[in-house]
């Protein structure tokens, strides 16, 4: 029974097993070239996925393993645009930002304006005026402005001059900024609304129509004052005439 059994099933020579090993080995050796040849015809016939392959697919072949394709995503090829892209984004955060700002600070203004002018002696005009409340609100939002403008450039372009003195060309470089535009915009509509309160309060105490004064002090303050001094001065000579009549 052994006799046959070993007649049967013949041991397997340490050569026939040594032969099968470096068969198997040069078997992968050819699929690995094949292969191999194959990705790099089709790199040469499609130049477009040449660099896909060579970036993402990194071929390893090992004796226990055989071939093996690891595929690594290149991300270096965005960090070259994220630094421009950022700053895109922060510019259009920053022109947003001034326009805002721009708008909300007009919008603010008006109905104090509107006030003054239609409804002059009403007493929801005169306790609105008294109070300082939008006065604070627009030196806070022009300090936030101003802070967002700031550069270290600012103080040398405002006294650029050798004596130091602000200069015409320094200046307009400064405002060419949307931000310190929009920060001396609110600096103007402040001062402006502050100087039609002055006029708005000195004619209800003379009893001085200031309405049309008011109403430049919107859009040219200086020339509001002027007229409201002009009226005034006016109103004075009538008074004196009329107390020289009786």
């Amino acid at each position: 029974m052994f006799l046959s059994s070993c007649i049967s099933h013949p041991p397997i020579s340490p050569k026939i097993s040594h032969f099968g090993q470096q068969s198997n080995l040069h078997r992968n050796v050819e699929v690995d070239k094949r292969f191999t040849s194959a990705l790099k015809t089709r790199a040469t016939d499609q130049p477009s996925q040449q660099a896909r392959i060579g970036a993402g697919l990194l071929g390893e072949w090992s004796f226990a393993r055989g071939t093996r394709f690891v595929i690594r995503p290149k991300v270096s090829t965005f960090i070259p645009f994220r630094k421009s892209f950022e700053v895109q984004a922060s510019w259009l955060a920053t022109s947003q930002i001034a326009s805002s700002m721009f708008t909300l600070g007009t919008a603010a203004v008006l109905p104090f304006y509107t006030l003054m002018v239609f409804a002059p002696k009403a007493e929801l005009t005169k306790k609105t005026m008294e109070s300082g409340v939008p006065f604070i609100v627009l030196g806070l939002l022009y300090a936030y402005l101003l802070y967002l403008s700031w550069t270290p450039d600012t103080i040398r372009l405002m006294f650029a001059s050798k004596y130091l003195l602000p200069e015409l060309s320094g200046m307009a470089k400064m405002f060419s900024s949307e931000m310190t535009l929009a920060s001396a915009w609110i600096h103007l509509l402040a001062v402006d609304l502050f100087a039609a309160r002055q006029v708005f309060h000195d004619g209800l105490q003379n009893q001085i129509e200031t309405r049309h004064s008011v109403s430049l002090c919107l859009l040219f303050c200086p020339i509001g004052i002027v007229t409201h001094f002009v009226t005034k001065a006016l109103a004075d000579t009538a008074a004196a005439d009329r107390h020289r009549m009786h």
